[in-house]
């Protein structure tokens, strides 16, 4: 690595300034804390509560699976990419009644930047709890409750780092809500110490090492988000297309802000990948959603009947049952011999799990609700200033089985942002990838956030930087190359 810069725990707030020249072509938001919004112009969409849960409630899948919904493009495991994604970038712990006075105002408590500040917190000095002792500022791995199953004997780590209680010690707490995202978690950190032992093993230092590895992990974490990432969900090239001709909607002056648009809109788009249930392993092949909210801290869940240690004192058990670990094969491309799974089609209808999540809680009528309280346009408001050339019609918006809600409540005219994109996803990206309004959101958004982060590949080296990893393909690096080279994708031992 040529260029190496003071990563501190504030990384992506540190760096040098930008150009006098770009300030002046650029509008919008100094501090890197706040929400704000792409178009400040257009009026918020005035909608009735009876007409959000009227829509909310046709918003249901049919539980049964069926593999014509199934998007061929996209395996399962980036639906939870984008959830790893979403968390680095967007913590929004504004109360209900701020959100109501000021939706302008909220208050963004990670950085906007795709940097793993969700990963790394506050580095080893201010996040001890995070990292192994004696390691030079390697990651702590959980170790696994053993629990034979299926012939699986041994001892793993392949949990996150958890208190007694099972409250995993991670930079955000938000990455134990489900079991995928969590090992997802793990992933990461195991990517970091592999890039460690990389390292050590190129002769780097010790006094260096950890530095050194952040940025490379960092930096191949936001290749792998704008170009295996993003060309799945908008298209081939489209990165290079935004960091060439330059984004025309999310513009910043000096640090880039998180627009609403795209944190309570566009990017919910995983809501609708989620699958019914998913082929965790050997062991565990057909699985519901609702399955995958236990073995977690937040889950509150007793599992003594899947572990052999009884809770006993009413907590959840301490850590993952080793039985549950996820076979990655099965989630992304990894072996020519297993097909893994695939994510949703992009449309406008969510799996009966979601429709039910613990707690009671509707996801379908929680986002609806939250586009209301933000003030978000409507999405015809956004597609006219865009400009965007073919729009979904009223028509084709009033099209399918939520026809009859849609036009009972005019809501084909004047759609809530977040239903217009899924349902453009669906008319205008056959459900395999988001249509113009989406696309555009979703794609000039993650690259800005990485153009205006100062210690980004793209800041300190520009777009002409290339993955220095091992890969598959040579000058590229994909979801599959970092777990191929993190080396334990299948720790259960099946084929």
């Amino acid at each position: 690595m040529n260029t190496m810069v003071n990563l501190d725990p504030r990384h992506g707030q540190a760096g040098r300034h930008p150009q006098r020249n770009d300030l002046d072509t650029l509008s919008g938001h100094d501090d890197p804390g706040k929400f704000g919004v792409m178009f400040p112009q257009l009026p918020a969409l005035d909608v009735d509560q009876s007409a959000i849960d009227a829509l909310a409630a046709v918003m249901i899948e049919s539980g049964a699976p069926d593999p014509a919904g199934d998007n061929q493009t996209i395996p399962a495991g980036f639906t939870y990419l984008g959830q790893f994604i979403d968390h680095d970038i967007t913590l929004d712990l504004t109360s209900l009644g701020d959100k109501i006075r000021d939706p302008k105002a909220l208050r963004n408590f990670r950085t906007p930047a795709l940097d793993l500040d969700s990963l790394y917190g506050r580095g080893p000095d201010g996040s001890p709890h995070l990292y192994a002792r004696g390691t030079a500022g390697k990651f702590l791995i959980g170790r696994n409750v053993n629990v034979p199953h299926g012939g699986v004997t041994g001892t793993f780590r392949n949990d996150l780092p958890r208190s007694p209680e099972g409250q995993a010690l991670i930079g955000d707490h938000r990455n134990d809500e489900n079991l995928i995202v969590a090992q997802m978690h793990v992933a990461f950190l195991k990517f970091h110490n592999a890039v460690m032992d990389h390292l050590e093993g190129q002769g780097v230092g010790e006094d260096e090492r950890f530095a050194q590895a952040r940025q490379l992990v960092t930096w191949h974490y936001q290749w792998i988000v704008l170009h295996d990432y993003l060309y799945r969900l908008a298209g081939p090239g489209i990165a290079a297309k935004i960091v060439h001709d330059g984004r025309k909607f999310y513009r910043f002056k000096r640090v880039p802000y998180m627009p609403v648009e795209f944190s309570v809109a566009a990017f919910r788009l995983g809501h609708s990948q989620v699958q019914q249930g998913y082929n965790q392993n050997r062991i565990f092949t057909a699985e519901p959603m609702d399955q995958f909210f236990g073995f977690t801290g937040l889950s509150g869940q007793i599992i003594g009947d899947l572990a052999p240690e009884p809770p006993g004192d009413g907590l959840p058990v301490s850590h993952l049952p080793s039985n549950w670990i996820i076979d990655w094969q099965r989630y992304f491309d990894l072996n020519p011999t297993i097909e893994p799974q695939k994510s949703r089609k992009l449309d406008p209808f969510l799996v009966p799990a979601l429709h039910n999540l613990p707690g009671g809680g509707n996801l379908a009528a929680l986002n609806l609700r939250r586009g209301v309280v933000r003030g978000l346009p409507a999405g015809q408001s956004v597609a006219d200033a865009m400009n965007i050339a073919d729009p979904i019609t009223a028509d084709e918006l009033a099209s399918g089985d939520d026809r009859a809600v849609l036009e009972a409540q005019g809501l084909h005219t004047r759609t809530p942002l977040w239903y217009y994109i899924l349902k453009e996803a669906q008319i205008k990206g056959g459900g395999d990838r988001l249509g113009p309004v989406g696309a555009t959101i979703v794609a000039e958004v993650l690259v800005g956030l990485v153009h205006g982060d100062h210690q980004s590949y793209l800041w300190l080296r520009g777009p002409d930087w290339r993955p220095t990893l091992p890969s598959a393909t040579a000058s590229d690096f994909t979801m599959a190359d970092m777990l191929r080279f993190v080396d334990d994708i299948n720790p259960l031992g099946d084929s």
